[in-house]
């Protein structure tokens, strides 16, 4: 069956999304002739159209060989196994990546024209294209959006080969495809009408559906929710703050439901911690279980360019619990801690320098291995610490770690997941078990006889 144009292909493939309709969606359309389609699935679905921009990472002797994609808000997904074969050095890499970001800007600047990009963190991402050729740009669409904190990737395009829809099936949560062929030649040969999209009608769609359609909860929040619980109320208000800490002021963003019984403190060794589309993810499930959270940047901006600095692990403990005792003092609340990467180690340190005030500590992905053997020996928090299965050096790492701790602590090792918890569900995971350690020990008994756990 040929479709008459994209519009009519977006009609067909909104009713095998009509499940999704009055949920917390976004309709994402890659440009330039997804969105046309995407119009119709999000005027269909009676939900907020947005444009998608990515650019692939190509290797710069071989650009079709690509070793990455990049998103807004600086998302950067990498293949390291290309990196590795084609030896690409560092300077390689962000030559490649400056350029694409400069040309990624200017099309966003374009076809946005001033309007701030809807949020999709916690929420159902529906990428949507005019159809699937090789795959390639639906790949990094989804792996971006999912990098930037979407609950549930949707990958919704009108046709497409049976072997890249089977493969992007491991890339997105769900991939609607009305339309799949053995041989698939062209993806124009399937429209009775294939005209070229201009930058035009895709600005002009994107201001429509802007004046137009319905605004959610979570898309007029700079934190949007994330699906973990039954109920939706819509997220707390959240503020942007500096902190004073250790000879820095750091910038956190600080979000206080009403209520909350605790307040987690986030720490991430690369110092933009409040940035991390991750953390703001895991952040948002907390909130909606009635926690405070602050997404905390251990670093200033200088800072974080010597890589040193993301190492020294004193550094981030002094800095951490220096936030904690002003979170403390701002919020009245009992503090707990989320460490991700050399932020694991620093949470530990300064769970240790805080005594027994902090609730318990959480580690995604993290290094607690880098804490001190004596200050592993001397928390007294409940700890979690959280792996995925194929991140087989780092769950090593946490096992020597975990060897150290006489706290209550266990590992929580994801089926599935690298490290950086790209795959389907995994993110959701770690929020889910983040969430349930946090509200189990809010009760902590201010100070005790540690215990050890498997």
């Amino acid at each position: 069956m040929r479709y008459d144009d994209r519009r009519a292909a977006g009609r067909l493939l909104a009713e095998g999304l009509a499940e999704l309709r009055g949920q917390d969606v976004v309709v994402l359309g890659l440009p330039r002739g997804g969105v046309p389609v995407a119009a119709e699935v999000a005027r269909r679905l009676g939900a907020p159209l947005d444009v998608l921009v990515v650019r692939k990472l190509g290797v710069p002797w071989q650009p079709e060989w690509g070793f990455g994609a990049i998103g807004e808000h600086g998302v950067r997904v990498l293949n390291r196994s290309v990196i590795d074969e084609a030896g690409l050095e560092a300077a390689e890499q962000e030559a490649v990546e400056a350029a694409e970001r400069a040309e990624l800007d200017r099309r966003v600047r374009g076809y946005r024209q001033g309007r701030a990009a809807l949020p999709v963190a916690g929420r159902t991402a529906v990428v949507v294209d005019d159809g699937l050729a090789t795959g390639a740009t639906a790949e990094a669409a989804c792996r971006v959006v999912r990098d930037q904190g979407a609950a549930r990737v949707v990958l919704a395009v009108p046709v497409g080969p049976e072997h890249g829809v089977a493969r992007l099936r491991q890339v997105a949560d769900e991939v609607v495809c009305p339309q799949t062929h053995r041989i698939l030649g062209s993806v124009g040969a399937w429209y009775r009408d294939f005209a070229q999209t201009s930058d035009t009608e895709v600005t002009s769609l994107l201001a429509e559906a802007a004046r137009t359609a319905p605004r959610s909860p979570a898309a007029s929040s700079p934190v949007p929710s994330a699906p973990l619980d039954r109920a939706t109320p819509p997220p707390p208000p959240n503020r942007e703050v500096l902190i004073p800490a250790a000879g820095a002021r750091v910038g956190a963003r600080l979000v206080v439901p009403d209520e909350a019984p605790a307040v987690v403190a986030f720490a991430h060794g690369s110092g933009s911690g409040r940035h991390s589309p991750r953390n703001r993810y895991v952040a948002t499930a907390l909130n909606r279980a009635g926690l405070a959270t602050l997404l905390l940047d251990l670093l200033t901006d200088d800072e974080a360019l010597d890589r040193h600095n993301v190492f020294d692990i004193l550094l981030l403990a002094r800095r951490l619990h220096a936030a904690s005792l002003w979170l403390h003092r701002e919020t009245g609340l009992p503090v707990a801690y989320f460490g991700a990467s050399t932020g694991a180690a620093a949470a530990l340190e300064a769970a240790v320098l805080s005594g027994s005030d902090i609730r318990s500590v959480v580690s995604r992905g993290g290094r607690p291995d880098l804490a001190t053997p004596a200050a592993l020996a001397h928390v007294r928090a409940p700890t979690l610490l959280i792996v995925g299965s194929l991140d087989t050096q780092v769950l090593s790492l946490n096992r020597l770690a975990a060897d150290r701790l006489y706290c209550e602590h266990r590992i929580a090792v994801v089926p599935g997941a690298t490290h950086l918890f790209e795959e389907p569900g995994t993110l959701t995971t770690v929020a889910e078990l983040a969430r349930d350690w946090f509200t189990t020990h809010l009760d902590r008994p201010a100070a005790g006889t540690p215990r050890r756990s498997a």
